[in-house]
């Protein structure tokens, strides 16, 4: 974060300062100087830090302010004074909101500071993390660590930026109206990417037309002069070009009239696309390192957003090809030992990214080589009255894949389960799955686990390697 006193954080985010038992009274508490990252957890202060103290249901940060002085913290920022120097606020959490859209807005003011927003019901963390690895061949930028993308984690985020930082890329979440709108104005967007309108979340939102809605409120609060990269093959995402005066840039496989297009898509034997990336300016040869046709969808929006930006076609097809891996358990390939192939996409679940997740792991079973695929399933949360057929549709798009075994573990994914069939087991939890693989598994198996965070799948995955 960039330097600043206690006292010109009290006045930022209109606190007080109190001055802290382990302060000498002489001291000016105001004074005190803020210089590394914020954080919420102790465990992750460092030299210089502000450790933002939150009340829970289950915990008081405030009880934890001596483990991040341990570390490093020089100051708290809280809802009532503490041992280190702290800025006493009667609402942490917005006031940390406020602290970071003042710090985008000074780093904004004095230099040339970027900042993309992406939102969408599925990939969007890999397209942010495709995105940060070119703009970070360009110039210092800071991202979204994993999917840390709600009202506590995009500030923190914001909060990182350095006066030398170009790019700032946000991954913005929500679970209802307004709750993009409400982050977008905190640091009002130079380029907002929409990537889709799926089912994730559709019990909270209650249908595709509402979370339409609520993604789109992105394009909405831009900076003036902004950019709006939008799906082309997404008609509900298309549509949006009509909520912003900003401008419009496409991108798409399927649509010829998209800016960025995805030409010549072709899958390697471990299911890794190749393609020609075609914008206005020229086209480049694209050879993703990741798994899964999707991701090349998610390569060219990230192209996109970074052709807005300004960076040429040839740079942008050079760093995506050398991103090696995403944040955890997206997609994650391994070979194990035994000869089994591993591919852990345990991190989260809907039915679209299932779907997609099925179809690399038949990619991969297109393979002479590999002997048998073996899908390991469980929950989609968070899909309301839609989700038991949900579930069985899952499980009956991996039998016509083709997919030889589907393991379905847990009483919440039994649909699955009565979808796919007679090529079907069911486990009643993760402890039973992993004995069942490790029974079963062989030599040129490829094995996919997948399911919503809740599931723990990556405990499965953990064990297995």
């Amino acid at each position: 974060m960039i330097a600043l006193t206690l006292a010109e954080i009290a006045e930022i985010v209109g606190g007080e300062v109190a001055a802290g038992a382990a302060v000498d009274a002489r001291a000016d508490a105001g004074t005190v100087t803020v210089t590394g990252p914020v954080v919420i957890d102790g465990r992750e202060a460092e030299p210089g830090s502000l450790f933002a103290a939150f009340v829970g249901e289950r915990s008081d940060g405030h009880d934890h302010v001596g483990q991040a002085a341990a570390n490093g913290a020089v100051a708290v920022l809280g809802s009532r004074p503490t041992e280190l120097p702290t800025v006493v606020v009667p609402d942490p959490q917005r006031a940390l909101q406020q602290l970071a859209a003042y710090v985008v807005a000074a780093v904004r003011d004095a230099g040339p500071l970027s900042v993309v927003g992406i939102t969408g019901s599925q990939g969007k963390t890999s397209t942010k993390d495709l995105l940060s690895a070119v703009l970070g061949e360009v110039a210092p930028t800071v991202a979204t660590r994993g999917s840390y993308n709600n009202e506590l984690g995009m500030p923190l985020t914001a909060l990182r930026i350095e006066p030398d930082t170009r790019f700032l890329v946000l991954e913005l979440g929500a679970r209802g109206r307004g709750h993009i709108a409400e982050l977008a104005d905190l640091v009002a967007p130079d380029v907002g990417v929409v990537l889709n309108v799926g089912q994730a979340h559709l019990g909270e939102f209650g249908s595709r037309e509402a979370i339409a809605e609520a993604k789109g409120e992105l394009v909405e609060h831009l900076a003036p002069g902004g950019v709006a990269v939008l799906n082309a093959d997404d008609e509900r995402v298309a549509a949006m070009a009509s909520r912003t005066d900003g401008v419009i840039v496409t991108f798409g496989r399927d649509s010829d009239e998209a800016d960025v297009r995805i030409e010549d898509l072709e899958l390697d034997r471990l299911g890794r696309p190749s393609f020609v990336l075609a914008t206005p300016q020229g086209a480049a040869h694209v050879v993703l390192r990741l798994v899964g046709a999707h991701q090349a969808l998610n390569a060219g929006a990230a192209a996109a957003a970074a052709w807005a930006l300004g960076v040429g076609t040839r740079e942008i097809g050079e760093a995506l090809s050398a991103v090696t891996t995403l944040s955890q358990w997206r997609m994650e390939l391994r070979e194990l030992p035994g000869g089994v192939t591993l591919l852990n996409d345990s991190y989260n679940a809907n039915p679209d990214s299932m779907r997609a997740a099925l179809d690399a792991l038949a990619a991969i079973g297109a393979d002479p080589a590999v002997r048998r695929t073996v899908a390991v399933l469980g929950e989609m949360r968070e899909l309301g009255e839609a989700g038991a057929a949900e579930h069985v549709g899952v499980g009956e798009y991996a039998a016509r894949l083709g997919v030889d075994e589907v393991l379905v573990v847990g009483e919440a994914a039994r649909g699955i389960h009565d979808g796919a069939g007679e090529r079907s087991t069911f486990v009643p939890d993760n402890a039973a799955a992993l004995a069942w693989l490790r029974e079963r598994l062989g030599e040129g198996d490829a094995v996919l686990l997948k399911a919503s965070r809740g599931a723990r799948l990556d405990e499965v995955a953990a064990a297995l390697q």
